[in-house]
């Protein structure tokens, strides 16, 4: 029987001594991980974020989870979510072009401001230019 295979959310924060290892690699070489990068902020001898979706077995997962931690890098579910509340928004399209992932666009149609929660890594910047409080953060 072929094993069930998940898909996480995950953002990662590196220390300065591991920004320059290859470890997303390893967990694709040695713990069979698929990885997306959804959004990082790497800098050579600096701390790195990295905000991914790592697919594999469960217990390819808990082993590559282990190896990160083994090399300092902390690990913390995407726990946060973002709202468009319809009721708020007015659909003026600001916030359409400051979305680093296009989780937010325009319906060529209806003009309506549309929110796909797939495509969204909870930056919050959508919430911070929003003038009408239309976007919303759920933790």
């Amino acid at each position: 029987m072929k094993e069930k295979i998940v898909t996480k959310r995950i953002v990662l924060s590196f220390p300065p001594y591991v920004v320059d290892k290859p470890v997303i690699y390893r967990l694709a070489k040695d713990y069979n991980l698929e990885f997306n990068i959804i959004k990082a902020r790497v800098t050579p001898k600096k701390e790195g974020i990295l905000v991914m979706e790592l697919s594999g077995t469960q217990e390819d997962f808990e082993k590559g989870v282990k190896y990160l931690n083994s090399c300092g890098v902390n690990i913390r579910p995407l726990s946060k979510q973002v709202s468009l509340l319809k009721d708020k928004c007015v659909n003026c399209g600001l916030c359409i072009p400051y979305c680093p992932t296009g989780a937010l666009f325009e319906d060529k149609e209806t003009k309506e401001v549309i929110f796909s929660h797939d495509k969204c890594v909870a930056c919050e910047v959508c919430v911070k230019v929003c003038p009408y409080g239309a976007m919303e953060v759920e933790l």
